[in-house]
């Protein structure tokens, strides 16, 4: 599978990136689609997530990230401890993450859980593929919310937490996220239908856990021919 060019990077205004909490060591916010994480390389980069809220609050500091094409929750400390206490949480996996999809296809029962190891796909960046020697263990849990005519809406919760883990899992079982420029093979157009709609974990200060929620922001309505998004 080749990749396709990369499109030109043209983010959304500071206005798009939506604050859901804000507290004196942490900010939680809904990143929109088409918007960086951190800044990337090069001035036509610097717009990010981290950076229009450090216009707003101050110095920041990332947490962990979300794809460029992917929209919802995201987390950012206001200082170092938070951010490593954070980062622990997020490595020994007590970060529960809720995602919300649109795939491809007819879905062969209710829910069930993607296990295949992810690698580098050195001949082919920035992809990943299901490297079975070399590669990373990797699970992601699925439940379908609602399958339609030719496309399904599920939720996903990763085990693992690799790079485009969910959407090369999906694509792996012939299902495709909708709107994945890069492995979904009859791609044509449209955003990437995959948003982080719920995020779990302990508050680094108080100790007590927290929990936030975020509306996505498509459904299958109106999602009439799966070749044509």
């Amino acid at each position: 599978m080749s990749v396709p060019p990369e499109p030109e990077y043209c983010p959304p205004a500071p206005e798009a990136l939506a604050l859901v909490h804000a507290d004196d060591d942490l900010l939680v916010a809904n990143k929109p689609a088409g918007l960086l994480s951190v800044p990337g390389r090069g001035n036509h980069k610097s717009a990010s997530v981290l950076s229009y809220l450090s216009e707003r609050y101050g110095p920041v500091f990332d947490v962990h990230r979300l794809d460029l094409d992917t929209s919802g929750l995201i987390i950012v400390a206001r200082n170092r401890f938070v951010q490593s206490n954070l980062a622990q949480q997020f490595a020994d996996r007590k970060v529960s993450k809720t995602y919300e999809a649109l795939v491809r296809g007819q879905m062969a029962g209710v829910s069930g859980a993607i296990d295949l190891p992810i690698g580098r796909d050195w001949n082919e960046r920035p992809l990943r593929r299901i490297d079975h020697d070399a590669g990373k263990s990797s699970k992601t849990l699925w439940w379908l919310e609602k399958q339609g005519e030719l496309n399904a809406h599920l939720r996903l919760r990763p085990v693992t937490g690799r790079t485009h883990q969910l959407r090369l899992h999906l694509a792996s079982i012939g299902h495709p996220i909708l709107g994945d420029r890069l492995y979904d093979n009859v791609y044509r157009s449209g955003r990437l239908h995959l948003h982080a709609g719920r995020l779990d974990f302990t508050h680094p200060a108080t100790g007590k856990p927290v929990q936030f929620l975020s509306a996505k922001p498509f459904d299958l309505r109106g999602v009439k021919d799966n070749t044509r998004l």
